[in-house]
């Protein structure tokens, strides 16, 4: 048996076997640009399978070193990528510019920035190992589009020569010229390695007298102002002033270029990343370093804990209430890993989770509460009494006692809501209550929220607080 073949066989024992047939196919069949940067969210659409089960598996092969892992910063106007990262540690930038859109933004874990895979050398050798060697279509299709734009599969090519009116190639320390006809467009010279960019609005009468331009490339000057040319010869000298090899392209700003930067896709984001329990599981100590601050915009917090655990071990003894303690810790983090969510940790008998959506975090609430039921039911008595809060807003990720954790306002108001309980209620506040899919899962099971007005320790204004019959 080949390594390769030896490394699959030793996944399909820890992942699903439909995703992890899906991506040995990928591997052994797909051409070499399917292999950089996959997008796992569009892998498992494409192939109608279960996304969470496809991103499990590749973290599972990623573990095994059969995939590379990559933390891409993307630009939310164009879908560029504008920085890529073997590890979220190195996100450490306050703001990205992406000079193609003339903007800079604040990463955030749920906006812009994606995981991707790409297939390891020892697995498969590709193109993109050597980015380098990349062809200009190809280093834009993989690098710099490779995740979050929907770039066509057939007809990529055709698109590129109809928005590109040209590009040159330049080694480190190399001088070079382009020489073109400006049409009455408006132009874009673009650098995709160093992200430059020079726009032209290029209208008026045409000229034959050639007009002529000089731009040099470096690390620390993304964009200049605009230039206004007349439509005729532009002679362009370009000098690449870095250690690396530079691709400047003249982009038209037409429709062309604008419909296939509208192509955008789902990608798998770090916020969702973060809170998936495979990847807690496989790579606990390896997200962020400890004076690192990263915001999301939008996380889900739901805390649990036992109603009366100090009665149950006077009542039942230390190692009859350990046994249903463990029990129910085992059952809450199944359920928490099958509705997409994972837990941060334990606290004495509470746990804290966290899931991408509010519904989510509402289902597996309802699922606890069945659980505890039956448990209790299957002890014969009621010993696990759980009471549950949810609520949803913005944070900090953060890093405290060597795990991921997070930070925020929104942490201590989900932590006092759960304080509010009673045994086997649920309290959720008004942002998850509000959510469309929360609304929707509570409408199909024919529940009915009670609304009421509370003032929370520590919380300067009252918050909504509804309990879930």
């Amino acid at each position: 048996m080949s390594e390769t073949k030896h490394l699959f066989a030793v996944l399909r024992q820890s992942a699903d076997a439909d995703a992890v047939a899906a991506i040995e196919n990928l591997v052994a069949e797909a051409p070499d640009h399917q292999l950089c940067r996959i997008n796992p969210l569009a892998f498992a659409e494409k192939r109608g399978l279960d996304e969470e089960g496809v991103v499990a598996a590749f973290l599972h092969g990623t573990r095994m070193g059969m995939f590379d892992i990559a933390w891409n910063v993307l630009c939310p106007g164009c879908g560029g990528v504008l920085d890529s990262n073997t590890t979220l540690k190195t996100v450490q930038k306050n703001a990205y510019l992406c000079s193609l859109c003339a903007d800079s933004y604040e990463p955030t874990l749920d906006e812009m920035v994606d995981v991707t895979f790409t297939v390891s050398p020892r697995v498969r050798r590709i193109a993109a190992h050597s980015p380098d060697d990349l062809s200009v279509e190809e280093y834009y299709r993989q690098m710099y589009w490779g995740s979050g734009v929907d770039v066509p599969e057939d007809s990529y090519q055709q698109l590129f020569d109809e928005f590109v009116l040209d590009h040159v190639e330049l080694g480190a320390g190399e001088k070079g010229v382009l020489s073109i006809q400006q049409p009455a467009e408006f132009l874009i010279i673009f650098e995709p390695v160093t992200h430059s960019a020079q726009f032209i609005d290029v209208k008026g009468e045409p000229t034959r007298e050639r007009q002529n331009l000089s731009l040099s490339f470096d690390r620390e000057h993304g964009r200049n102002e605009t230039l206004e040319m007349r439509p005729g010869p532009l002679r362009i000298a370009l000098e690449n002033r870095t250690d690396g090899r530079v691709l400047p392209t003249v982009f038209i700003a037409g429709q062309t270029l604008h419909c296939l930067l509208e192509r955008r896709r789902s990608f798998l984001t770090a916020k969702r990343l973060l809170s998936n329990q495979t990847f807690r599981d496989l790579f606990r100590t390896d997200t962020l370093d400890v004076d690192q601050r990263l915001k999301i915009t939008s996380l889900t917090f739901l805390f649990t804990d036992l109603r009366g655990s100090t009665e149950l071990y006077e009542r039942v003894g230390d190692l009859v209430a350990f046994d249903l303690v463990r029990s129910h810790f085992q059952v809450l983090q199944e359920i928490v890993a099958a509705e997409a969510g994972a837990v941060v940790k334990t606290i004495g008998d509470a746990v804290m989770a966290t899931f991408p959506t509010p519904d989510r975090a509402v289902a597996a609430a309802l699922r606890m509460r069945e659980a505890m039921l039956q448990l209790n039911e299957k002890n014969g008595r009621e010993d696990l009494l759980l009471k549950i809060g949810v609520h949803e807003g913005p944070c900090i990720a953060v890093a405290m006692n060597e795990r991921q954790d997070y930070f925020g306002q929104t942490v201590n108001i989900a932590s006092r809501v759960q304080g509010l309980a009673d045994s086997q209620s649920i309290f959720a506040t008004g942002a998850v209550i509000d959510d469309q899919k929360t609304g929707d899962l509570l409408r199909r099971k024919a529940l009915r929220p009670q609304s009421h007005q509370v003032s929370l320790r520590g919380i300067a204004q009252g918050v909504q607080v509804y309990a879930i019959p």
